[in-house]
């Protein structure tokens, strides 16, 4: 099925490299954290994509059209460089649409875009394009796929290290912990829908307020809780956390180097 990336997104807590990538390109090790995600969904199956542009739409495209194999693969070199062997292959199964969703436009918005690349799709999927997790995504379309449901989202522990407050009547406080042993769950970013969400989005809808808010209300909303790994990269602390697990050897997410269960 096909999964739709959202790529337009301006960085702007990431000021370091916002100003000249969007937040999708900005690397993990040797590639933009994009292509982590889209390794993650073609290792369960899905090489489809359908990418939201928007800010500096040029830089995703110029990467993909100048895409360089031998960065992540091992090969053989001859002819003094003349000849290449590649002995492995990232994306020579993708198919990659690149499609302009608007400089500013929204989450609602930039799908709504995207619309008529997925006709025919009874089921999708989508991402924000800055999130990683090794959650077993084929156990979780089967899930959505059996409820009927409309739309279902990861829902995943934050892992930030705020301290949750609880107050009684007035300022007093009753309890302080921190965000990770409180039981909040938030948004994961990585989403299932059918093709009758768009039944519930009007102009200029924010993807996840109003068109959820109404999936709330008819009970066609389901959260799938993951306690495993999950990781944004919102802030230059995320970033330096992922590229830390990357520099580490065996990042969790990359769950396309993991030996196949016997």
């Amino acid at each position: 099925m096909k999964t739709v990336l959202f790529c337009g997104g301006l960085g702007l807590r990431l000021r370091e490299h916002g100003d000249s990538v969007p937040k999708p390109m900005i690397a993990i090790g040797y590639r933009p954290i994009l292509w982590h995600i889209m390794k993650y969904y073609a290792h369960h199956g899905h090489r489809d994509f359908v990418l939201c542009l928007g800010y500096r739409a040029d830089v995703v495209k110029q990467y993909f059209l100048h895409y360089d194999e031998a960065v992540s693969n091992d090969f053989v070199l001859r002819n003094g460089g003349r000849d290449v062997e590649l002995l492995s292959s990232d994306i020579d199964d993708w198919r990659i649409t690149f499609a302009d969703s608007g400089l500013r436009s929204n989450l609602g918005q930039r799908l709504h875009s995207v619309r008529k690349h997925l006709d025919g799709e009874d089921v999708f999927l989508a991402n924000y394009g800055d999130v990683v997790t090794d959650a077993p995504l084929d156990e979780h379309i089967e899930r959505f796929k059996a409820s009927g449901k409309v739309a279902a989202f990861l829902a995943v522990r934050p892992n930030y290290s705020f301290h949750v407050v609880q107050q009684a009547d007035g300022d007093v406080v009753t309890a302080i912990q921190g965000i990770d042993e409180a039981e909040l769950w938030i948004n994961g970013g990585f989403f299932m829908f059918r093709k009758e969400i768009f039944d519930y989005m009007e102009p200029g809808d924010e993807l996840v307020v109003e068109p959820f808010q109404r999936l709330v209300k008819e009970e066609q909303l389901l959260a799938f809780r993951y306690r495993g790994f999950w990781a944004p990269m919102d802030t230059l602390k995320d970033r330096e956390t992922l590229e830390r697990l990357h520099a580490e050897g065996r990042p969790p997410w990359a769950v396309w180097r993991q030996p196949e269960p016997v």
